[in-house]
């Protein structure tokens, strides 16, 4: 029995690489959904056969339950709020893999050896770490609590302190395993932690937070694996540690940004801008005025383009956009206008965030082009539609060396004939720093929430 149960988990392992490989493109995506999902109904069935199961059934109860939330929350949730529900389920992943961890604890504990101690220590570390950042996480993308970064006095010293704590429990307990109030105080001052290391990144990081507490959930399940003795448990969750941490670095690449600036920078404060501004949207004391027209006159304009790019931002998720969207590009394509999406790696809140809004809007993936195959194209483009987007396309960037954002990679929309801005106002992005966009001879602010502009053009259309 053993052997077929290794050789279960061998499946399993394989289709978990295959599904992760499928999921680099958006066409094969479907297809590697349903291998891991298949990879892990292998692995389920078969730990089930092992000897050691107690009650099988607590285990049907907890499938039925969980099955159910599952399946409501999957038909029930708002693409608009996916980010917020993956930080949910990391933190469920790491509250798992802690649990496991407690269990064994209490369980073994008379007869517990340094090494597997140490092992449990851990996992309980990292698995409370992942729970209490992914809440924190979740309460800023639902906005329950302030989304900007949140900064006090000696901060980083504070975190440094709790860290080098953990590692003095996690000593004290492999010498004395025994030690029960040790165990409780670890698991205080890892819940503590978790929450310390999140809430000083800002809402523009969040793309990279969350794929770096689902790094965190992979290796609580790695680590929970070893406690457990399930190679299954220590494959799986190697990969999405791996793959968190890998895609982690390709956000702070798109930002052009170390990974310990984005955690410990506390960039994307609300600063004041430099520039005051209206309750019309028009910066005051300048001479610079923006230009804006009305969603009737942007529809004028539409009606003589030959090429348009739509650049979407978080803006769109927010206004839940997205379908309006695809219905203007589909007038503009019935008239003739060659329409695509230019599409930013971190632009949302999550990785990948556009690209899931649009696909629920059924847009085709040949039409989301990325922005390092787009970017040639903006000075040939006769209208660039930016919604909601604003650090992603700020030219300072390109031009200013004493901007913060100066060096990451943007989309160089202000090159296009010319540019639309959908915005609700003048508020500058999560950088806190004015966009030179707005101001271009080329560009025209269009003002108000970005579904309900997006439908009137669309009417205009018609």
């Amino acid at each position: 029995m053993d052997q077929i149960i290794q050789l279960a988990y061998l499946l399993a392992a394989i289709s978990f690489i295959l599904g992760l490989k499928f999921l680099s493109s958006p066409e094969t995506a479907a297809h590697g959904m349903l291998l891991s999902q298949g990879g892990m109904f292998i692995a389920i069935v078969a730990t089930l056969l092992y000897n050691g199961v107690v009650s099988y059934g607590l285990i049907l109860g907890g499938i039925v339950v969980g099955s159910a939330v599952g399946a409501i929350m999957a038909t029930k949730l708002q693409m608009t709020d996916m980010p917020q529900m993956v930080a949910l389920l990391n933190g469920f992943g790491g509250l798992a893999s802690a649990l496991v961890a407690g269990a064994e604890f209490f369980r073994s504990q008379a007869n517990l050896t340094p090494y597997p101690m140490v092992t449990i220590a851990l996992t309980l570390l990292i698995g409370l770490v992942t729970l209490t950042g992914s809440l924190v996480a979740f309460a800023k993308l639902q906005e329950l609590m302030r989304g900007a970064p949140i900064i006090f006095p000696f901060q980083h010293g504070m975190n440094l302190l709790f860290f080098l704590a953990t590692l003095g429990l996690i000593a004290s307990l492999a010498i004395t395993p025994t030690a029960t109030p040790v165990f409780w105080a670890l698991i205080v001052i890892a819940s503590i932690l978790g929450v310390l290391v999140v809430i000083p990144i800002g809402g523009g990081d969040m793309p990279v937070v969350i794929s770096l507490l689902n790094s965190y959930s992979g290796m609580a399940a790695a680590a929970s694996g070893f406690i457990l003795n399930n190679n299954v448990l220590i494959i799986s969750g190697s990969l999405v540690g791996s793959a968190g941490i890998i895609l982690s670095q390709l956000m702070c690449k798109a930002m052009n940004r170390s990974l310990t600036n984005v955690l410990f920078a506390g960039f994307g404060q609300v600063n004041t801008p430099s520039k005051p501004v209206s309750s019309q949207g028009k910066p005051q004391g300048t001479p610079e005025e923006v230009q804006s027209c009305s969603p009737e006159e942007a529809a004028a304009f539409f009606k003589k383009a030959k090429s348009v790019i739509i650049v979407p931002g978080y803006g769109m998720a927010v206004a839940q956009a997205q379908h309006s969207v695809k219905e203007l590009a589909s007038y503009l394509g019935d008239q003739g206008t060659d329409v695509r999406y230019a599409i930013h790696p971190v632009a949302g809140r999550m990785p990948g965030h556009m690209n899931v809004l649009l696909a629920e809007a059924n847009v085709p993936y040949d039409q989301l082009i990325d922005m390092d195959e787009i970017n040639e194209d903006f000075p040939e483009t006769d209208i660039t539609l930016v919604i909601g987007a604003n650090d992603v396309v700020n030219p300072a960037a390109d031009t200013d060396p004493d901007s913060p954002i100066y060096g990451m990679p943007i989309l160089h929309v202000d090159q296009s004939k010319r540019v639309m801005v959908l915005k609700r106002s003048m508020k500058p992005g999560f950088a806190g720093i004015q966009n030179p966009l707005f101001f271009k001879k080329n560009t025209m602010m269009i003002f108000g929430d970005a579904k309900g502009t997006i439908d009137q053009i669309a009417n205009a259309l018609k």
